[in-house]
């Protein structure tokens, strides 16, 4: 009995030296760290990351702002591993340079990237694929398909289908004779747009229809439901849940050590419901490209196939392809395989859904706090429509909304959807008048360069008639909503074209005000800045 209990005592001794060794080399390392910058202090296994949780509520906007003021326009924070904040353009400028020889097209080191790893997204699509010749025989396939006339034509006509559709469901559940129906709570509008862009984006870039608005519909009408098959309402609902899951769960595999997600419970729980939840996606996406590939094989050479990205993509650099025999490259002409085309659809569902909702409900909010511009854009709205409330929006319309642009734009400079960028440095190399080592991680805080007065005048201030101003051109790189560089975002022409399509349609018909302007814009932000809630109340416009 009692060799037993000096067995437990040398067991916990044994556990107390090995954690004082780890201690101790955790701030000998720290301590002793290559150009100390400024920053919250760390602990060990946690680095920064309880006070990022516990503080803050995992709100990294939040976390980046409270820093930046605190600590100046360059410090270092401690997640999974050291990282290097920059706040000014001056700092950024290697980082975008729009060349093949740009040595900066990496998101993540090879040590954080152990997570994304883990999780099975690293080196496929385009997001997270950290090797050039891949990824730029990536982007190939999906910037000739995004950018193609048919497929912008394709993208406004679906806009105009579903638009339609969810008029018809706000008819029915709050709207009575042009008024809101006070019998029925009020709208919360950001969970609308989230299931319209989901629609939207997967119809798109799929071909195949998504009904998650449909079945929000079917949820909260007792009365009647949608004309839509239920197994497919149930099916894309499913997808589409799965879909935030992974995108809001991505900051557990980038900022997390594998220690702590493998060895305590609350993470290991967390992250390996995550790996499952990806095995569903892959599975539901491997499904419908071989279903796509099996349709373009039995449609006769006489006839046309749809303009959906992931036909474009299968059928590219192939005799049914737009662009056959015009790319000489013999790596870029290969075409594509079924897992190559899968990551590359599925990135562009998850950056075309959460980041479009959100835009368009920060919209909303700033339209709702600043009725001088809000009369400006109706003014151009009706001049172009001339009270027409049903016609569909056309290509040339959406040129002619400059000032319907100019409040996306600016909404996008306030408040923007992605509030920090990653990136890593591969290469020894000086940044920021630091020589750092290679594989040394560094965040881009776009919030920092949106809100700097030495890029913008009255830089907190919603002014959409600053991107009004004959020859205007922001400071180089000090507007990168979109990124910037070699991994600046392909889709960005059909982001610009979708949300200045949702502002004119919108409020062409409809009055939308806040249900409280004095309540603060509901948010939580990690690898996005998602709006969780924006109540409002509709009505129609006279």
């Amino acid at each position: 009995m009692i060799s037993k209990s000096f067995e437990n005592i040398d067991y916990l001794s044994l556990i107390g030296i090995t954690l004082i060794i780890y201690v101790t080399h955790y701030y000998y390392k720290y301590f002793n760290r290559i150009n100390p910058l400024p920053g919250p202090f760390p602990i060990p296994f946690f680095g920064n990351l309880l006070q990022l949780y516990i503080w803050y509520g995992g709100n990294l906007k939040k976390y980046f702002e409270i820093n930046h003021k605190k600590y100046g326009d360059l410090f270092e924070i401690q997640f999974y591993s050291r990282t290097i904040v920059l706040n000014r353009v001056e700092h950024i400028e290697k980082l975008f340079l729009a060349s093949l020889k740009n040595p900066y097209i990496k998101r993540i080191s090879d040590n954080d990237g152990k997570g994304f790893h883990e999780l099975g997204i690293l080196g496929k699509g385009l997001f997270f694929n950290q090797d050039l010749k891949s990824w730029k025989h990536n982007r190939h396939f999906f910037t000739q398909a995004i950018l193609s006339p048919k497929f912008s034509s394709e993208a406004i006509q679906w806009i105009n289908k579903l638009f339609n559709e969810l008029e018809v469901y706000w008819d029915k559940l709050y709207l009575k004779d042009g008024i809101t129906n006070d019998n029925k709570e009020k709208i919360d509008i950001t969970t609308w747009f989230n299931l319209f862009t989901n629609d939207m984006a997967i119809v798109i870039l799929t071909g195949e229809r998504s009904y998650t608005m449909a079945g929000y519909f079917n949820d909260h009408n007792v009365n009647e439901k949608a004309d839509r098959p239920s197994a497919l309402i149930d099916e894309t609902i499913k997808f589409v849940h799965a879909i935030r899951k992974h995108l809001l769960g991505l900051i557990m595999f980038q900022f997390v050590s594998p220690f702590l997600r493998h060895y305590f419970p609350y993470f290991k729980n967390k992250s390996d419901d995550l790996i499952q939840n990806f095995k569903f996606i892959n599975q539901r996406m491997e499904k419908i490209t071989k279903r796509r590939r099996q349709e373009i094989e039995n449609t006769p050479l006489d006839k046309p196939l749809p303009n959906d990205l992931l036909t474009t993509i299968i059928t590219a650099n192939t005799p049914r392809g737009i662009n056959y025999n015009k790319v000489n490259d013999k790596e870029v002409i290969r075409p594509m395989t079924d897992l190559e085309i899968c990551r590359l659809i599925f990135d562009g569902i998850v950056a075309g859904t959460d980041t479009t909702a959100n835009m368009i409900s920060f919209i909303v909010y700033y339209l709702a706090h600043s009725p001088d511009v809000k009369k400006k854009m109706l003014n151009e709205i009706d001049r172009i429509f001339q009270d027409d409330k049903t016609r569909p929006i056309t290509e040339n319309d959406i040129l002619n909304l400059k000032y319907c642009e100019a409040i996306v734009k600016e909404a996008a400079r306030i408040f923007p959807v992605v509030a920090s960028i990653p990136r890593c440095i591969e290469k020894p190399d000086e940044i920021a008048g630091y020589q750092w080592p290679a594989e040394t991680m560094v965040r881009i805080n776009v919030d920092a360069i949106h809100h700097s007065k030495e890029y913008w005048d009255e830089p907190e201030k919603f002014n959409p008639d600053r991107w009004m101003v004959e020859g205007f051109e922001p400071k180089k790189n000090s507007f990168i909503s979109f990124g910037g560089g070699l991994k600046i975002c392909a889709g960005r022409k059909l982001a610009m074209i979708e949300l200045v399509s949702l502002v004119a349609l919108l409020f062409r018909k409809y009055e939308i005000d806040l249900v409280d302007k004095e309540a603060p814009l509901k948010t939580q932000s990690g690898i996005v800045t998602s709006c969780t809630e924006l109540l409002v109340e509709i009505k129609l416009r006279n």
